[in-house]
């Protein structure tokens, strides 16, 4: 299949397998990619890693061979497939990470920014191209990009079509950080390690602070913190946390 999952620890797995074509997204794999999601909100992970078979690619975005000759209202209903189908990645109950080695343009770009976090190898590039084919990103693209690394560079990305190299990416804030060359699973494990140890209580409390809070005014957002902070205190995680502390012992978190 085009969409691999498997699961390895803590971990689920998520690999775009389609490296004769650069990994270029299918819409038969996005709606592939959304039963998948399923399984992994339904499933025991506590983290999802997603990338890409091939050294030269993530992916190089929405295969152009099926974007020709489709009517209005097949052009709306696939763009609003693809931003279904990253919306569910972006609502997540726990966090993702893009592993971006190669080639990350188009859909491939825009699959990465719905992960909660992005690291990419040195040789990483990554753009919107769409304009050069005189179109616009349609999975969230000019929605994701103003977020992540502000309106001005977000604008000059999307309306030049422009690549930008690993280093810039991380400058801007697109990617996380930069990571050495290696197998891309593994490097998506060790990133997310920092991450899987901790209650799922409060890591999920954690993203909906922040991602809430970006989403209104800051008066607003210390309201949903309040709100938020004093869910996580009821939680028998943070009893046990608060316990540990005190007795000098590693928490033993239940998720609950």
């Amino acid at each position: 299949m085009a969409i691999d999952i498997k699961y390895s620890g803590p971990y689920a797995i998520l690999t775009l397998n389609r490296p004769e074509a650069l990994n270029a997204l299918q819409f038969t794999m996005i709606e592939a990619m959304s039963y998948t999601l399923d399984q992994v909100a339904a499933s025991a992970a506590r983290a999802l890693i997603v990338t890409g078979v091939g050294p030269k690619a993530f992916c190089a975005g929405a295969d152009i061979t099926e974007l020709m000759e489709r009517s209005l209202m097949q052009q709306r209903l696939g763009a609003q497939l693809g931003q279904r189908t990253f919306a569910k990645l972006s609502a997540l109950r726990i966090p993702s990470v893009a592993v971006l080695h190669g080639y990350a343009f188009g859909g491939g770009l825009e699959l990465a920014m719905a992960c909660t976090f992005r690291i990419a190898t040195a040789k990483a590039r990554m753009g919107l191209p769409e304009v050069k084919l005189g179109l616009i990103p349609g999975y969230g693209g000019t929605q994701r990009l103003p977020r992540l690394v502000g309106e001005a560079r977000a604008t000059e990305m999307v309306m030049s079509g422009r690549t930008v190299d690993a280093t810039e990416a991380e400058r801007w804030g697109l990617v996380n950080r930069i990571v050495a060359e290696s197998d891309p699973v593994e490097l998506g494990k060790t990133f997310m390690s920092e991450f899987v140890g901790y209650s799922r209580c409060a890591s999920l409390f954690a993203r909906e602070a922040v991602s809430r809070g970006m989403a209104t005014t800051v008066s607003e957002g210390l309201d949903i913190e309040a709100d938020l902070s004093t869910l996580a205190y009821q939680t028998a995680d943070a009893a046990e946390g608060m316990r540990a502390f005190l007795e000098k012992r590693p928490p033993e978190f239940k998720d609950a």
